[in-house]
């Protein structure tokens, strides 16, 4: 039998093994020996253990000094994940989870149902959007927060959980009795055709099936009229790197590559290549792109832009050109950790510069950084421009005009505290909406009594915007609040809807795919447009 101390040289051995046995390999010094240096540690723990003001256990000791190593690499994306983070992992990289299968957000201190989603048993139950989840078996939901909400619909498939519920424009109070489920959490957000024979689809994750739902919605899309096609990957913090290959494969032609890897340890260098045909060859493909595009999003976004293959527009991506692998350590627990560096076709890095192991760009992630004329010029299949570091630059940038920026901060400063009662109140107006049933399309107008009817909200809410803050800040406030209520009432697709006509991303976007007639046109259309487009918000009219 081993001894504690020991045991605890042993497993300190351990762990610099898994962390890519850098203590082992310092063997220059004698002093510096890991075993030696195993020692000392198990020294310092057992003063720690034995005389500190306060006890620790050993397992916490053990937890500190994994933390600690881990946050001393200065590596935000690397880290050590057990119960509800390791959980949370899962769910991200296969879509699935137990529960009854639905969006939520709180809203005025209740639990607001944002979405069913498809072939679950909230959707089969008959749960909309808009409605209000007030108790749970019983226990009502007032003033619970958005994890203990989760917590309370989530449980194991089979088992049984009663909700009540408020309906907008309905008086009853609904009861429905659910059976938990395996849910799959489509990486398809929404897929849709606009006008023009634009298709839209949001991707907003790169998990284990995304490739497949993606060619699926795509050919439902093609199947309905589809002509061009718009990839939404904003707000996309990627996922499984296998997949966002994948999803590139579906739109770049045999043997053409994809994406590098390069690191220092075996099987951390790989080459990723097309391996199949094309399969949409004729498709114009624009995809969108911003501060919150990430990962996987970025190895897509990077493939397709230096193949010339897309139109990327939008605002620089976030920059994250590192890739993880995860060892599992136990049932209970794996280890995270940065491998290697990933490259585009072309070659580049789009890893943003840190320091100390922070991200540096805590920008709006709708709003363009500054450019830089020092990080170095890469060349496209077709010999276009693209630049390094940073993240992806689109080809098409869309600025957040100053006037609709000055405005939003203006709003904000007015807001002070009361940015959750606002929120409350616009998401009380759309309901309202819904409930009222005499909005007929999402490109309705906002029209003076719907403006008052708000303002009244806010106050209900103790919310007062002086009358200047009001008339200057209101082209945001009614851009938000038009779209919410197009959600609410119309649904996602309703929404994207309205966003065509107001969003200046999505607006560029549908101008570029409706005009274009092949990829090669869609490339002129953008080559041919300002480097840099400044737009307001339009007004939505029906």
């Amino acid at each position: 039998m081993f001894s504690r101390q020991q045991k605890i040289t042993l497993a300190i051995a351990g762990i610099a093994f898994l962390s890519g046995g850098w203590l082992m390999q310092q063997t220059s010094r004698p002093e510096q020996n890991v075993y030696r240096q195993a020692r000392l540690f198990d020294e310092v723990l057992s003063r720690v253990a034995d005389y500190y003001v306060d006890s620790l256990n050993e397992h916490q000791l053990y937890r500190f000094a994994i933390d600690g190593m881990l946050r001393e690499i200065g590596d935000p994306y690397s880290g050590f994940l057990d119960g509800r983070e390791l959980r949370a992992l899962s769910e991200q990289t296969t879509g699935n989870y137990a529960g009854i299968g639905i969006q939520i957000e709180v809203r005025d201190g209740a639990i607001l149902v944002v979405a069913p989603l498809p072939e679950t048993p909230a959707e089969r139950a008959g749960l909309q959007t808009g409605d209000r989840i007030i108790a749970v078996d019983d226990s009502s939901t007032e003033r619970w927060n958005q994890d203990r909400a989760v917590s309370a619909l989530r449980g194991p498939a089979g088992s049984q959980v009663t909700i009540r519920v408020q309906r907008p424009g309905n008086p009853a109070l609904l009861t429905f009795r659910l059976t938990r489920a395996e849910i799959h959490a489509r990486s398809v957000r929404l897929a849709t055709l606009l006008e023009g024979g634009v298709g839209f689809i949001e991707l907003w994750t790169f998990s284990e099936a995304t490739a497949r739902e993606l060619a699926a919605a795509i050919d439902s899309l093609r199947a309905a009229g589809m002509r061009s096609l718009i990839l939404d990957l904003r707000w996309n913090p990627g996922g499984l790197l296998e997949e966002g290959a994948q999803v590139a494969d579906l739109f770049l032609d045999r043997g053409m590559e994809i994406v590098e890897t390069r690191g220092r340890a075996p099987g951390s260098s790989r080459q990723f290549v097309d391996e199949a045909p094309q399969r949409y060859p004729r498709l114009p493909l624009v995809v969108l792109v911003n501060g919150a595009t990430a990962s996987a999003s970025e190895i897509v976004a990077g493939a397709l832009q230096d193949h010339d293959r897309a139109v990327v527009v939008g605002t620089t991506t976030f920059g994250k050109g590192v890739v993880q692998s995860v060892f599992r350590l136990s049932s209970e627990a794996v280890l995270k950790l940065t491998t290697s560096r990933w490259y585009t076709p072309s070659g580049r890095s789009i890893q943003r510069p840190q320091h100390d192991g922070r991200d540096q760009d805590d920008r709006d992630p709708d709003e363009e950084p500054a450019a830089s004329d020092s990080t170095p010029v890469f060349r496209t299949t077709g010999g276009r421009t693209v630049r390094g570091g940073g993240g992806i630059r689109p080809d098409v940038v869309v600025r957040v005009d100053s006037l609709t920026r000055a405005r939003r901060d203006r709003l904000q400063r007015a807001l002070g505290q009361n940015v959750v009662r606002y929120t409350d109140a616009l998401a009380a107006f759309a309901l309202e909406m819904r409930g009222r049933r005499d909005i007929d399309s999402p490109l309705f107008s906002v029209g003076p009594s719907m403006r008052e009817r708000f303002v009244e909200l806010l106050r209900e809410r103790g919310v007062t915007l002086d009358r200047a803050v009001l008339d200057e800040t209101w082209p945001v406030i009614e851009r938000v609040l038009a779209t919410q209520t197009a959600r609410f009432v119309f649904g996602r697709a309703g929404e994207v809807r309205r966003q065509a006509v107001e969003d200046p991303v999505l607006r560029t976007a549908v101008d570029l795919a409706a005009r274009a007639r092949s990829p090669e046109e869609l490339l002129r259309l953008a080559g041919g447009a300002p480097a840099e487009r400044s737009t307001a918000p339009g007004g939505a009219r029906r």
